[in-house]
């Protein structure tokens, strides 16, 4: 895509981690936090009420090895090394209160010259992503009094990983409360918190935007068990942007950053038979953002408020097999909406939303699998994706604890004349198709071994023909 000669050179004048950098910054977190939740051991699993008090602690060492392909704008491989340690504790009284925690650090080795920002190789400071209290009501009236209740009210306070339906709208670890309401077979979930800084945010171009990030999410959803097989829900959830006060200055240009949405959205999930389960979601976003502060040859403009109107849909199918293997094969449709008078990003503020316009590109704070190498924002983005995944020695001692499987991606824009999250051709939908393979393998019941191998094709729509991989290799041990 040719840009205006204006935004050429303004684009020019931003600091040593330009916008295109900090896209690939931002994909490869994203693609960091997709493996970290594929691949961590599962500590904080539940504890049944008849025992009295449980404490467990613990922890695991993981070894990383990273080789990513960056888009054009960088154009060559980075090489990181990664060594992670992380512990933690939890104390369960009854199985009515919960404590857990959960922190690590990480040592980030990468070749000369790879590193994604100006901080190169570096030790991060010890983070805790987990600081959790659980309060389960129907096992205090069951443990104390000895009684029963037809309803529950779970209360969990803290630092915790909040992720809705298909995670469409949101999968976000947030510093706030989770209170969980049923009766019989209705349930209302109710969040309130704000994310923790060291989150990545959606908008690359806001200063901070990779550690310093500020948002509330206040919503509620209400599912019903229809039957035993079908579980539909609705939602309502409201994002507010506390990250206002920042400016970005590019040559005698200023942005400011608003970015307030709402989301409505709608599903079921379940199985249609002992073998078939499914997942399926669909949202509308409404809400207020600023636009771009250039107009299309790159010149300031004043910024407006205007109104956000987008939606997003996801539907997801697994078969399971009835053999040894565990085998099942998986199939997803992705769908969410774009805006073609933004300037060049559907996710940005710079280079975003044209004034005065209402801005139809969906952007959501949700995770899905969308890919080891390209990694696309979900935003202006139709994606088709099928797999498979078995365990191919059940019967052999040392392989049996051994999963391998493989995911084929198609890629296309919602909106063809709309921008993606990286330099794409308006006019051109295809954006090309990604082949990725995985192998998980708990070697013994304190070491474990993942693999992630993907290879991206680019389709027409991008400036670039050269294929983009990616590998992962992580061996964790446990203590």
């Amino acid at each position: 895509m040719r840009l205006p000669l204006g935004l050429i050179l303004m684009t020019a004048l931003v600091p040593a981690a330009g916008a295109a950098a900090q896209t690939d910054l931002q994909r490869f977190e994203k693609q960091l936090e997709q493996i970290r939740r594929d691949t961590r051991l599962s500590v904080d699993q539940n504890v049944p009420a008849e025992q009295r008090t449980l404490v467990d602690f613990g922890g695991y060492l993981t070894f990383n090895f990273f080789s990513i392909d960056s888009g054009p704008a960088n154009g060559y491989n980075h090489v990181l090394r990664q060594t992670d340690l992380t512990g933690y504790g939890r104390v369960n009284i009854d199985g009515v209160h919960d404590f857990f925690f959960r922190a690590h650090t990480s040592y980030l080795d990468f070749n000369d010259g790879d590193s994604f920002d100006e901080h190169g190789d570096d030790t991060v400071e010890p983070t805790l992503d987990r600081a959790t209290y659980r309060f389960d009501l129907a096992r205090a009236f069951s443990a104390y009094d000895g009684k029963r209740i037809d309803g529950n009210i779970v209360l969990t306070g803290g630092r915790q990983l909040i992720h809705w339906a298909n995670g469409v709208t949101l999968s976000e670890e947030i510093d706030g409360g989770l209170v969980d309401f049923s009766w019989k077979d209705i349930t209302l979930e109710v969040v309130a918190g704000m994310t923790r800084d060291s989150i990545t945010d959606i908008d690359s171009t806001r200063p901070g935007f990779d550690g310093d990030t500020h948002r509330g999410f206040y919503g509620a959803m209400l599912s019903y068990q229809v039957s035993p097989r079908h579980k539909p829900y609705v939602y309502g959830l409201v994002q507010v942007d506390q990250n206002s006060d920042e400016t970005l200055i590019v040559g005698p240009t200023t942005t400011h950053f608003s970015y307030d949405s709402y989301y409505i959205g709608f599903g079921s999930e379940g199985s249609f038979t002992d073998r078939i389960t499914y997942g399926i979601e669909a949202v509308y976003e409404g809400g207020q953002t600023l636009s771009s502060s250039t107009d299309d040859f790159g010149f300031p403009l004043d910024q407006t408020m205007d109104p956000i109107s987008a939606w997003a849909f996801d539907a997801q199918l697994n078969y399971l097999f009835a053999d040894t293997n565990r085998s099942r094969l998986i199939g997803e449709v992705l769908y969410a909406t774009g805006d073609d008078d933004r300037q060049t990003s559907t996710t940005d503020t710079f280079g975003g939303n044209k004034p005065n316009t209402t801005d139809h590109a969906f952007n959501g704070f949700g995770l899905l699998n969308t890919g080891l190498a390209f990694a696309p924002s979900v935003s202006n983005l139709v994606m088709l994706r099928g797999g498979a995944s078995t365990v191919p020695l059940p019967n052999t001692p040392l392989f049996r604890r051994m999963q391998v499987g493989t995911d084929l991606f198609g890629y296309f824009k919602a909106d063809a004349n709309a921008p993606s999250d990286e330099d794409t051709f308006r006019g051109e939908s295809y954006l090309g198709f990604e082949t990725d393979f995985y192998v998980n393998w708990r070697i013994t019941s304190d070491l474990s071994l993942a693999v992630r191998y993907g290879v991206y094709f680019p389709g027409d729509a991008l400036p670039d023909s050269e294929a983009r991989q990616f590998v992962y290799t992580g061996l964790t041990l446990g203590f």
